[in-house]
């Protein structure tokens, strides 16, 4: 759906509004000696704090008071139907990992989506006070080295490409074999940055994001911010991922040709 400038800057401000309410609920348990986490699943460590909490129900009472009628949809605290047609995706802190570990390279997810993806997205990081937007027209940065645009790298030979990941082991041992396809064709592959490594895309700084085992609050907001820089974000078929599962997101068409032909194998 196509909304007008008043509504989009609506939505601009309203995302500005929650991520500076997430930075601020974020930093209150940041390096604490005292937090402790939770896990949300037996077999593994799938850490949740009481900052994820705390940074989600602080963003949700701005969302129903600034825009109830829309729908919301949280990692922490799930799914609210809305009227307007639009929904807003929140990730409170994506990489609680990195955030339990006092890295600063966490962050927060915002996005607004419509029936045909986001239109909209910021990732925030709250202790490097970056902020990356994307969408509506936009696409910049703002940091500590002040307002900058945000444009994708252009094409270069996949040798000399930088590759980001979360985790090495990249998701299923199948997963990570078509994973290990790539990383010797590359010239630089770093690990555990997070939603991170989609800013830097973004930013110009990284070629490459390949992952999986994603859920739609981890996706939505870095595909609003690197199409909005121009480049690409799509599964390991080339189709759209808009709910997760495998991403590759690339700073242009021709890295995102070379990287997804080594995925299939």
């Amino acid at each position: 759906m196509r909304v007008s400038a008043q509504v989009a800057d609506e939505i601009i401000a309203t995302a500005a509004e929650l991520a500076d309410a997430a930075r601020e609920a974020t930093l209150l348990h940041f390096r604490r000696a005292d937090l402790t986490a939770d896990t949300k699943e037996t077999e593994r460590f799938d850490p949740v704090t009481v900052a994820d909490r705390l940074s989600e129900e602080r963003m949700r009472a701005i969302l129903k008071r600034r825009r109830p009628q829309d729908g919301i949809l949280g990692e922490e605290f799930g799914a609210e139907a809305g009227t307007s047609g639009l929904t807003w995706v929140l990730d409170p802190i994506d990489g609680t990992r990195g955030y339990l570990s006092g890295t600063p390279t966490w962050g927060v997810l915002i996005s607004v989506r419509d029936e045909t993806g986001p239109i909209y997205g910021i990732i925030d990081q709250p202790y490097i006070r970056e902020r990356f937007e994307g969408g509506l027209g936009r696409a910049e940065v703002n940091g500590p080295s002040g307002r900058a645009v945000l444009r994708c790298r252009g094409a270069r030979p996949l040798s000399q490409a930088i590759l980001f990941s979360t985790f090495p082991e990249v998701g299923t041992p199948e997963e990570g074999a078509a994973f290990r396809r790539v990383v010797p064709e590359v010239r630089l592959t770093r690990y555990g940055t997070d939603c991170y490594g989609y800013a830097l895309v973004a930013a110009g700084m990284v070629d490459l994001v390949i992952e999986a085992g994603l859920q739609a609050y981890d996706v939505q907001a870095p595909i609003a911010v690197i199409e909005a820089a121009g480049g690409i974000v799509t599964d390991w078929e080339g189709r759209p991922c808009l709910d997760g599962g495998r991403v590759l997101a690339a700073a242009n068409a021709e890295v995102h040709a070379a990287a997804l032909a080594l995925l299939r194998g």
